[in-house]
Formats: C-alpha cells, structure tokens, sequence
C-alpha cells in the first residue's frame, strides 16, 4: 500500500506503515479537523449536546489504530476515505447506543443521501447554512428562514443534496466526492455545479443568503 496523493507526509505513512504509533498518531491529528466537521454534520441533531464531535473522533483514532496494519496490507481506498469511514462507522455506534430502532426516526426532517454513514438530514444543512450566513442580530426570523429552507430543500434530488455536503461542508475534493457517491470524476462536478446552482436559487428569494454562496 501506497501513500495517497493527500497525506501530508508520505514518510509519515511509511513509519506508521512500519507500526510507529507515533506517525499514525500524527497522521490522524492532521486529519481530525476534517473528522470533527463530518461528525457534527451528520451527527442526529436530537444528540446535540449529549455528544461531542471530538469524544467520537477520539473513539475512531483508537480504532485506526490497532486496524492500520490491515489497511496498510489489504486497502486500495484512499487513506483519509478510509479514516472517514471508521469514524463514520463509530457515529453510527453512537446513534444505535443513544437513539437505538429511533435513530431512523428523524419527524419532519428527510435524511440525505443513504450509505454506510449516517446521513445529515435536511435540518442539519440548514443550520449549517444559517449559522453562516445570518448574524445574531437575526435571530427572531431565524426559525421562519429554517422551515422555509429546509421545506425547499426536501424537494431537491438526495444525491444532490449529498453532493452539496460533501463538496460545500465536508470540503471534500471533487474526487474524494466521486469515489464515495461510486460517480465518474467528470459526473460528480457537474452534479456540483447543479446542486449549487439550485441551492442558490433556493436562496435566492431569502435577503443575505444566497449572495454568499
């Protein structure tokens, strides 16, 4: 096994491929912030407060650790796919321990794109939106602007949605995109394009949201 093109240190992954505890340790903390960001995204908004991103990212590290020797010998994925598929894996235990049979049960909010992680719902992209885009000082129309958007937001395809997290709030690449959504590199960017072009159209109509897009 190789390292990929966006480790930070390619030595680093070949100490760490060697059993040095201390490069894995170092690989992992470049990639944490990355981690911590999904892990809020998709994490049930019914366990804001209950649960930490970080506590959940730290559970995975300890898993990455004592798999690395299998990754290294038998994974062709790239190596921070790989990492966000643990930890995804992790977040999935916490929603079954927390939420049990309910965790699919999420009321008016439509999950998006369906696939071995558990999915941000439309509620969460939301906030994710108006918590960048709204200021304090409006805060009172806060609520009308969430069930606007989110109602709009329903209506879009789920693959596009998909797209708009991983691209817009993950901060995935264009490839890292295309590897997980099992989409030609050229497919995925143009889904991209669309599902930005319609979120803002979505937006369009909200005064100081769709211009910062």
């Amino acid at each position: 096994m190789t390292a990929s093109p966006e480790l930070p240190d390619n030595a680093l992954f070949d100490r760490a491929s060697l059993g040095d505890e201390e490069a894995i340790a170092l690989l992992f903390t470049h990639y944490r912030p990355r981690l911590e960001r999904m892990v809020a995204l998709r994490l049930d908004r019914r366990l804001l407060g209950r649960v930490d991103p970080a506590d959940v990212v730290q559970e995975a590290y300890l898993e990455v650790r004592s798999r690395f020797p299998t990754y290294v010998q038998e994974s062709a994925v790239p190596f921070f796919l790989w990492l966000r598929l643990v930890t995804g894996q992790k977040l999935t235990d916490v929603h079954r321990h927390h939420l049990g049979t309910k965790m699919r049960n999420a009321g008016q909010e439509v999950s998006l794109y369906r696939d071995a992680l558990p999915e941000a719902s439309s509620a969460s992209l939301v906030a994710q939106l108006l918590g960048r885009l709204t200021t304090g000082s409006e805060a009172a129309v806060r609520a009308e602007r969430k069930l606007y958007v989110q109602e709009a937001l329903n209506t879009m395809d789920s693959i596009d949605r998909e797209i708009l997290v991983l691209r817009h709030f993950e901060q995935l690449t264009n490839d890292e995109t295309a590897t997980i959504l099992g989409l030609r590199k050229s497919a995925a960017s143009q889904r991209y394009v669309r599902a930005l072009k319609r979120l803002k159209e979505i937006l369009s109509d909200i005064p100081g949201l769709g211009q910062d897009l």
